[in-house]
This record gives C-alpha cells, structure tokens and sequence, in this order.
C-alpha cells in the first residue's frame, strides 16, 4: 500500500470526485460493495434479456440508467464549480 495526498471535489460519499497526483483529470471513487451491486444489476440485466423477459429487463435497464445518469451529473457538477473542462 502507498499513501497519496488527493484532490477531493466532492464530499466523501460513495461516489466522491477525486483526482489522483499526475491524473490531469478527476475521476469517481466507488466503494466496493456498490461495484458489486452495480455488476449484479448488470448480470440481472443480462439474464432478463437471454430469457426474453424485456419488460423486466427495461425496467433494471432504467434504474441502472438512473443510477449512472446521477453519478455522472455529480461528476459533472463538481468540475463545473472547479472550472475543470469535462474530458468527454
């Protein structure tokens, strides 16, 4: 393990806006446990869709969408209010 000082834009939180030294960007940290729900919700997904299920399988797709769609707006909101340009 290496200690590091990092830029922290957000507060902590599960999906805190850091930069890391030398990253010239600021990335999202995830913590593990909601990693992992993230690739069950995807799994899920994918299963719905091999068994034809696309209702079911719309609905997981909205709440993932929903879900990324507001750690993104995050993401984006915090290099706004530090003059960052979005690197996308």
């Amino acid at each position: 393990m290496e200690r590091i000082e990092a830029e922290l834009f957000t507060d902590g939180g599960n999906d805190a806006v850091v930069r890391l030294p030398g990253r010239r960007f600021p990335g999202v940290l995830i913590q593990g446990d909601t990693l992992s729900a993230l690739q069950s919700e995807v799994a899920e997904l994918v299963d719905l869709c091999a068994a034809g299920d696309l209702e079911e399988a719309r609905f997981v797709a909205d709440l993932l969408h929903a879900d990324l769609g507001s750690k993104l707006q995050r993401y984006n909101d915090a290099l706004e209010a530090h003059g960052i340009p979005r690197p996308f």
